[in-house]
């Protein structure tokens, strides 16, 4: 296949990645990514290194951890000169294009991000840097007059997504469409949706407790747990309708040489990270616990990428732009931190990670109200440890034996040397990116973020912000 590929990147904003027929999950309605994964590769260990908004969006396009983007917390700016997968495709002769959420660009987050470097290569921009208000939709084009988008946000991006596709020329396309939901609200979900699920029938995950903390932000209208967690799924099949629409249009739109376009696109769906939803009464992200960390991650291109097979091979954020890249038949830059699994995704080659490096840098927003400090982890094929970086050990468990995690083996004699050797494997990953392990306030300092973390603090939190003296 002479040309390169177009890519199709979907994500969803903190969508859990057991929340799919495809996966098992046998409550929630999805169609359409249950066909995108008998059509392509399901990733059932892919993993949100930094369960986090801004970071792990930032991780997606650079291809690099926080330590090198400084972008360690929700709401701080990627800096203009980092080069992004975004910036690579344009300057190889892709016409590319951003749909939706953005969350790069700092505050305020209604904030204009004019053409330029701090679209990171976008040519095409139909964006809002942060907004979750699913029936008062707007986004940016090249002007700064905020436009309105009518209905349900969703399906308006999808309706200028499927006006990108259309216009076809001769260069291939690379377009991101970066929904909303599920994240909360959860109510702000169409009828229709809400109406497929009862909430009483739900089969809640057997780790579902009450909140250890009443001060998590929810809207009163999502403070009922089953019905939360119904609206939450009603989001996804809504996600899923609009996923089908882009499918359908993919085998109906012809490219210049009259193929169909999905016979050389990539498409790809994943997510930010995941959501708490009350198991181990916790809520949103920023935890070590499988559903804060485990995305969704479905990946097909017809007659590369193997149909109807589901990989257990790990997967980190990190690793998506340089594996794209690579598959696109890029070169992938020396700078970039993850790895190129493209030989995997193309089922050249067995395994290639052996753990995912994760962690929570600064303790912000959800995770600060829920009492949480700053923490290091990795996820292994079978095991999840984690522990604060004072050196305190907080979690261990076997996934494979405890699949929800309900024994917390950290103090158990018996793993003692599995909690070394986890251990050991953390110092590793820690040293290989340069993370001192320092608290969230030394690493602000130390990353030369203190004006720029007072301004966020000042916007998001005006009337108790948690800023910090310049020392």
């Amino acid at each position: 296949m002479s040309r390169r590929p177009n890519l199709l990147f979907i994500f969803a904003d903190q969508m859990r990645g057991m929340d799919m027929g495809c996966v098992g999950n046998k409550d929630v309605i999805t169609p359409n990514l249950d066909r995108l994964a008998e059509e392509g590769t399901l990733f059932i260990r892919a993993y949100a290194n930094v369960p986090v908004c801004t970071p792990s969006r930032a991780m997606l396009l650079t291809g690099k951890y926080p330590f090198k983007t400084r972008v360690v917390a929700n709401d701080l700016p990627l800096p203009e000169n980092e080069r992004t997968i975004g910036e690579i495709l344009r300057d190889a002769g892709y016409r590319t294009g951003y749909i939706g959420k953005w969350h790069l660009d700092g505050v305020p987050r209604d904030r204009f991000t004019p053409p330029g470097p701090r679209r990171h290569g976008f040519e095409f921009w139909a964006a809002w840097n942060c907004a979750h208000d699913y029936f008062n939709g707007r986004i940016y084009r090249d002007t700064p007059e905020p436009i309105s988008l009518p209905g349900y946000e969703p399906v308006a991006q999808t309706d200028i997504a499927l006006e990108f596709l259309s216009q076809q020329d001769e260069r291939p396309f690379a377009l991101f469409l970066s929904f909303g939901p599920p994240h909360d609200p959860y109510w702000q979900v169409p009828e229709n949706y809400q109406r497929l699920y009862d909430p009483e029938r739900l089969t809640l995950r057997p780790n579902v407790k009450e909140p250890i903390s009443p001060r998590v932000p929810l809207h009163p209208k999502d403070r009922e747990m089953r019905r939360a967690i119904a609206n939450y799924y009603a989001h996804i099949t809504a996600l899923d309708e609009q996923v089908g629409r882009l499918l359908r249009a993919l085998d109906e739109i012809k490219s210049l040489n009259e193929t169909k376009l999905s016979e050389n696109t990539i498409v790809v769906f994943t997510s930010d990270h995941g959501d708490m939803l009350w198991s181990q009464g916790m809520l949103k992200k920023q935890q070590p616990y499988e559903e804060s960390i485990n995305i969704p991650l479905i990946v097909r291109w017809p007659g590369r990428i193997p149909k109807g097979r589901v990989s257990e091979q790990l997967v980190g954020i990190v690793d998506l732009a340089p594996t794209l890249l690579a598959l696109m038949g890029l070169l992938v830059p020396e700078d970039m931190d993850g790895t190129d699994l493209s030989a995997h995704f193309l089922g050249e080659r067995a395994s290639e990670n052996a753990s995912v490096f994760l962690m929570d840098l600064v303790t912000a927003d959800e995770a600060f109200v829920q009492g949480l400090r700053e923490w290091r982890g990795i996820r292994t094929a079978r095991y999840t440890y984690a522990r604060f970086v004072d050196g305190e050990e907080w979690l261990l468990y076997d996934n494979l034996n405890d699949p929800y995690q309900l024994r917390n083996l950290v103090h158990d004699p018996s793993f003692a040397s599995v909690k070394a050797s986890l251990e050991a494997e953390l110092r590793r990953s820690m040293q290989r990116v340069g993370d001192e392990g320092l608290s969230w306030r030394e690493l602000i300092k130390r990353l030369d973020l203190v004006e720029l973390w007072n301004e966020r603090e000042k916007a998001l939190n005006p009337s108790n912000p948690r800023t910090i003296e310049n020392e």
